[in-house]
């Protein structure tokens, strides 16, 4: 079956920095990403282009903190480097690991140039009750979570 070209959802999750990595991580899936925003308004909307290994997306976000809408677009590798110019001055490097946890998928992103060593956890949960029930490993370090220090699109222009 073919994937759809474009999807539209809430997006529900929490972010933590990590006081020290899994030995899960040792054996889990992990990506390169390269991450820069085409625009960036007040009250947390904006635009990214995003490629994860070879697959590229244009991503629309609306809102902070736990609860936000996103659209995605699949992107051609024209497409993507026709763009990814306009992103000079606000973009990211990272390799995302992500590790299966009670039923959920933690995402750990090691960051990489200007934010060399810092360490993130993201967990997105199907709804806000399970969201409210997750209680986080022990690895975990404090939680993040709409705090624009760590915003993506901050530390895209660091």
């Amino acid at each position: 079956m073919r994937r759809p070209h474009h999807v539209s959802s809430r997006e529900i999750e929490r972010k933590f920095l990590i006081k020290r990595l899994p030995v899960e991580i040792l054996r889990s899936r992990h990506f390169q990403i390269a991450q820069g925003y085409l625009a960036n308004e007040p009250g947390g909307r904006h635009v990214r282009l995003r490629k994860k290994s070879k697959t590229a997306f244009l991503t629309f976000k609306v809102g902070r903190a736990a609860d936000r809408e996103e659209r995605e677009i699949r992107l051609s590798p024209k497409q993507f480097a026709t763009l990814w110019p306009a992103t000079a001055e606000r973009r990211l490097r990272k390799t995302r690991y992500e590790i299966p946890w009670k039923n959920l998928k933690i995402e750990i992103d090691i960051y990489h140039g200007s934010n060399h060593g810092l360490m993130v956890a993201e967990v997105e949960f199907p709804s806000h009750a399970s969201c409210q029930r997750f209680k986080p490993p022990r690895w975990f370090g404090r939680e993040i979570t709409g705090e624009k220090r760590y915003s993506n699109v901050r530390l895209a222009r660091e």
